[in-house]
């Protein structure tokens, strides 16, 4: 970063603590009321309005729910900002005064409450703030910026359902996509890599079939519950056994369900589970033997037919471009200090953000921001009890709001300001 870029930046943010107060409750508004992937209406609304007000150009409903907001400004490149919206059907545990209460139809037609668990609320008010900085600063650049806010990142449907509704040809082709996601850590510091920087991830429903009887006459059954149990065990033999020890992947059974009494063996059990991979091949390997034990738990028990294996959602690996990532890294370390920004490690985590950079042919980047109070991260590290900090998807997941909501919206601008021409 030169000098120039360093005082651009300082020009661009030094409006910043002003919007903060404001920002706070645009974050708890959208905490407040969640909504589930495709559902989010009201939280579009609320994106186009603020847009329009800041003088960005507006398209609502792209992919549905998304919004696109444009801010052209001269002359140079187009930088692609992207944000995602959706909630989990998670019970906030965080007893927080603007915790959510909401609950909401799913896809299957349940009733289900309602949080945002994963930090989505603060990914789209930094991305609303960053706007809002750009938009009053532009004197201090030239180029447009693309604020994209996406739906349904949960179910990894938002990103194609975008792109599937021509985002690629109503909008303009960006030079770079960028994006960012709160995540357990330090809140301030900021980590990124070169390369891998998500897992992919496969998820499925697997429904295995039995013969139903009384409980109390265990021979007449082809008992599904039993071998369900038997399929979710020799599940945990394939990366302990069939990876070798420098080969990563994840394989979790997140639900099993059979049954409605205790004297009554069902006649069928559904179990859904998620792959994670950081390699094609290793995923390859993994997704055949999750099929060969399946259908082999089920002869080996005698099913009356085969199991039914059916996808539920698959997130590809996002990759972050080298030059794109070194060249980020370099402003973030000149503008946060070198203490603030790391390097780290590819994370199982899933998103469907790199299908933007890699469906365009365009390079992309994505990064973590912390959201930990530094002094309890601190002290669950010295402690060695880090897995006891509320991660994402947990009911008592809750970014600190301060320095997190400054921090991503920082973080942001400055992204933008590596690629935007100074005005």
């Amino acid at each position: 970063m030169t000098a120039n870029q360093k005082g651009g930046n300082d020009t661009l943010l030094a409006g910043l603590a002003g919007l903060l107060p404001d920002l706070e409750q645009v974050y708890a508004d959208i905490h407040a009321h969640p909504e589930l992937s495709m559902q989010e209406k009201r939280t579009a609304d609320l994106v186009a309005k603020r847009l329009r007000q800041t003088g960005f150009e507006v398209t609502a409903g792209v992919g549905k729910t998304g919004v696109v907001g444009l801010l052209k400004n001269g002359d140079g490149p187009v930088v692609m900002l992207r944000a995602d919206m959706d909630a989990l059907p998670v019970q906030e545990a965080t007893g927080v005064p603007y915790a959510s209460k909401v609950t909401a139809t799913d896809a299957e037609g349940h009733t289900v409450p309602v949080m945002h668990a994963c930090g989505h609320d603060m990914h789209v008010t930094w991305l609303l703030g960053a706007a809002a900085v750009l938009a009053q600063t532009r004197a201090a650049w030239k180029g447009t910026v693309m604020a994209v806010f996406q739906p349904a990142e949960e179910t990894a449907a938002g990103a194609q359902a975008m792109i599937d509704d021509g985002l690629f040809k109503r909008f303009p082709k960006p030079e770079v996509v960028l994006g960012q996601h709160v995540m357990v850590g330090p809140a301030g510091a900021l980590g990124g890599r070169v390369g891998t920087i998500t897992s992919a991830a496969d998820s499925f429903q697997v429904r295995l079939f039995g013969r139903g009887a009384h409980g109390s006459m265990p021979q007449a059954s082809i008992d599904p519950v039993v071998m369900a149990a038997s399929v979710v065990l020799r599940l945990q033999t394939i990366v302990a056994r069939e990876l070798a020890p420098a080969e990563s992947a994840v394989v979790t059974v997140g639900a099993l369900q059979a049954g409605t009494k205790e004297n009554v063996i069902p006649d069928e059990a559904i179990i859904k589970l998620n792959v994670r991979t950081f390699d094609e091949g290793v995923r390859a390997r993994v997704l055949a033997a999750i099929t060969r034990i399946v259908n082999a738990e089920a002869a080996a028990s005698g099913a009356p037919k085969p199991p039914e294996i059916t996808p539920l959602d698959r997130y590809p690996m996002a990759s972050n471009d080298q030059e794109a990532t070194e060249r980020l890294a370099a402003v973030f370390r000149e503008h946060f200090s070198q203490e603030r920004v790391h390097e780290v490690g590819p994370a199982s985590a899933s998103e469907d953000f790199g299908s933007f950079g890699t469906q365009w042919g365009v390079p992309s980047v994505f990064w973590f921001v912390g959201g930990t109070d530094p002094e309890v991260y601190a002290k669950a590290k010295a402690a060695n009890r880090l897995n006891e900090i509320p991660s994402n998807h947990n009911p008592h997941f809750l970014p600190v709001l301060h320095p997190t909501l400054e921090t991503g919206v920082e973080a942001m601008v400055v992204a933008a300001r590596a690629w935007l021409v100074a005005g």
